[in-house]
């Protein structure tokens, strides 16, 4: 299906000249694209693009040349000073000169006789390089280029820098680059032709030449015409195959669901307080789409504690009002427990009946819950992704709600929703996303946004403290935990690794043991479900005081008692991160308070993330100042959870090419659903050169 066009660009890196296996090894480390389970491909090549140049049309004399500058002289060769025989370490220079002065170029392990024919005494050269000066003297050590002067114009005058790995120089990176240029093909225009103008875009092809030849230093900067043209390649790519997945999501008509609302009003009545303003908004919106009888989509953001899981209970309430049932699906087994501790007792008062079904349900019990599932007695099922299974049957599922979408790729969607007549979809994240992210992840929904925090919530008091402090920090939690308060302490690790000088959990929980003997419990990850359970039980249950814990609490645990939270090597976390923490704590009514321990000397970037962290606790403001800090990249975790890690779009630079991606790739599809018409064809190629083609197996499956 791939288009013909594309053949050499889809061929492996090692079918160029001179690159072999080891090479190839090489360049997977330094292309940008995922190539994980396949070969490098020439294509991949491309977007390995320049993070500086070298400018190297500055032409200069030897007395005037700048000190640390990259000048490009015209000399005549002097004299040879090879080094004296036996004392390798001494440098061979060769003095040569024009009519200001005298520089020596300088080559270490020098070959004698490439030297010789390369700078022949009496002939004119062009040099480029480094300039130095050492005593008042002027040297180049090992320059970049030597040409005779006949042949100057062969000189790269503006060079890109990539970047490289061990074992890669820039001279061979360059070269393979080059052939992959060659090897472009004149693609047709997939760009409208109005776009092209008012942006003054350059044709694909000829964009990835001046960012690899740049006529000058401008032409490859992030802010040109050509990258620009790249980045608004990429980005149309991703939000076609985004509208390509809602247009088969929705092309499968949902139907609408209403109710009379008695059973919302049975759960309303049931909760002990009364909902924000964010919340009823969302309810409403939620509602709204369920009225129709097209599919709904929809994104709700909310910060940690903003009373996301309460909205989905109601959008499940009107999925029962409206006869169907509902799932609701997260990522881990804690979480998925927690959901069903708050649920199913709520639910229970408003007649509707809850259950739990996670691969830890074995036997009897499991297949009793099948059952049950199966002839429609359950009305909401919680789970974790053992709800995709063949086994899972539904009798009649018309609404499915996904926790923490980004640990869910766009294909587990689309199982979860072939579990019924196409269900509608509420998505809820507590990672605040910024807004470019929420296009480019969740380009294919519409939004709400929980932006307040449930009454009675109190403010967390967030301190830094350096590792040197520790005894002081643990003379104020035996204070704290005689007043009756609990502790979270975070560690990065489980158990000692050869990670230099970072505490695991195993070993914090062996040393607080020292000074707090059976108080203090651990959970971690690689702990059997039933021991993270029975630890997570008696820290709630108050048997333990302090929960030596790593970043599996991170999501969703509940314990409103739990007032202090301590973050070790908070350094080390990503902001995101760092606030979903925080937000274990301050869910009761006494004062809260977060400390960050950290590991001196700090990074800038650290530095940074730690003051943001005591600045504020808006989750929206941390997430765009996490998205400045870290690159779109890693904001939700790795590439391979469905991240948007880009090959060339640089959110700072080119966040404004977005929007007007998303509306070219609405009307495309508006106009042309199976991308048929020339320009389809031709956005065909564009899908296979930004490994979007899974879109275009979306299209052919209908």
């Amino acid at each position: 299906m791939r288009p013909a066009l594309l053949d050499p660009l889809f061929a492996p890196v090692t079918a160029l000249d001179g690159v072999g296996r080891k090479v190839g090894e090489l360049l997977a480390q330094v292309v940008p694209a995922d190539t994980t389970g396949r070969p490098v491909r020439i294509a991949d090549l491309l977007f390995v693009l320049p993070h500086a140049v070298i400018d190297r049309r500055r032409r200069s004399e030897v007395a005037s040349a700048p000190e640390g500058a990259i000048v490009t002289l015209e000399l005549i060769v002097g004299r040879h000073q090879p080094a004296p025989r036996g004392r390798a370490s001494v440098p061979y220079r060769v003095f040569a000169f024009d009519e200001t002065g005298e520089i020596a170029l300088t080559f270490f392990h020098a070959h004698r006789e490439w030297l010789e024919k390369a700078l022949p005494v009496g002939e004119k050269v062009v040099v480029s390089g480094r300039m130095e000066w050492f005593n008042g003297r002027p040297s180049m050590v090992h320059p970049d280029h030597v040409v005779p002067a006949a042949q100057a114009e062969a000189l790269p005058l503006v060079e890109p820098v990539y970047p490289l790995t061990a074992g890669l120089s820039g001279k061979v990176l360059r070269r393979v680059i080059g052939q992959a240029l060659e090897r472009v093909p004149n693609l047709p225009e997939w760009l409208d032709g109005e776009l092209l103008r008012r942006q003054t875009f350059p044709s694909f092809r000829d964009a990835l030449g001046r960012l690899h030849r740049p006529p000058d230093p401008v032409a490859a900067l992030p802010e040109g015409a050509a990258w620009r043209r790249l980045a608004y390649d990429e980005l149309l790519a991703g939000q076609l195959a985004l509208a390509l997945v809602r247009a088969k999501t929705r092309r499968l008509s949902g139907r609408p669901l209403t109710g009379n609302g008695a059973i919302e009003a049975r759960i309303l009545a049931a909760l002990p307080y009364s909902l924000t303003d964010a919340q009823k908004h969302a309810i409403e919106e939620i509602h709204a789409d369920l009225a129709k009888p097209g599919r709904m989509l929809r994104l709700l953001q909310g910060d940690v504690g903003s009373g996301k899981t309460v909205v989905a209970l109601l959008a499940m309430a009107r999925a029962a009002e409206a006869g169907g049932q509902s799932a609701l699906m997260a990522p881990t087994e804690i979480l998925a427990r927690q959901h069903m501790a708050t649920i199913a007792p709520l639910a229970e008062r408003a007649g509707l009946k809850a259950a739990l079904l996670t691969g830890r349900l074995k036997g009897r019990e499991r297949a009793a819950v099948l059952a049950e599932i199966a002839d429609g007695t359950v009305d909401i099922v919680i789970g974790t992704h053992a709800l995709f299974q063949e086994t899972v049957a539904f009798r009649d599922l018309v609404l499915t709600v996904v926790d923490e979408q980004h640990r869910f790729g766009v294909h587990q969607r689309l199982a979860l929703s072939g579990k019924g007549a196409a269900p509608d979809m509420l998505v809820m994240t507590a990672t605040p996303i910024p807004r470019t992210l929420v296009l480019t992840a969740f380009g294919d929904m519409d939004v709400s946004r929980l932006t307040e925090k449930p009454a009675g919530r109190r403010p967390i008091r967030t301190v830094t403290m350096p590792t040197e402090r520790l005894d002081e920090l643990i003379d104020r939690l035996e204070e704290a935990i005689a007043e009756g308060r609990k502790v979270y302490w975070i560690c990065p690790l489980v158990e000692e690794s050869g990670t230099a000088g970072l505490m695991s959990a195993e070993e914090r929980a062996k040393m607080l043991r020292q000074h707090f003997g059976k108080k203090v419990g651990l959970v971690h990850g690689r702990l059997a479900g039933p021991g993270k359970d029975a630890a997570m039980q008696s820290f709630k249950d108050g048997q333990t005081r302090i929960l030596v814990a790593t970043t599996v609490v991170e999501v969703g645990v509940d314990v409103p008692d739990a007032t202090i939270m301590v973050i070790e090597h908070a350094e080390r976390f990503g902001l995101a991160q760092l606030h979903q923490l925080r937000g274990r704590v301050g869910r009761g009514d006494r004062e809260s308070s977060c400390v960050l321990l950290y590991k001196s000397p700090l990074s800038d970037t650290a530095k940074r993330r730690l003051s943001v962290m005591r600045e504020t606790e808006d989750g929206f403001v941390i997430a765009e100042e996490d998205l400045k800090l870290r690159g779109e990249g890693e904001l939700l975790g790795t590439r391979q959870s469905g991240a948007p890690g880009f090959l060339v779009a640089r959110m700072e630079h080119h966040f404004d090419l977005l929007e007007t991606a998303r509306d070219d790739a609405r009307l495309v599809l508006h106009t042309d659903p199976e991308l048929e018409s020339a320009r389809g064809a031709a956005l065909r190629h564009l899908l296979y050169l930004f490994g979007r083609d899974e879109a275009i197996r979306l299209l052919r499956s209908g």
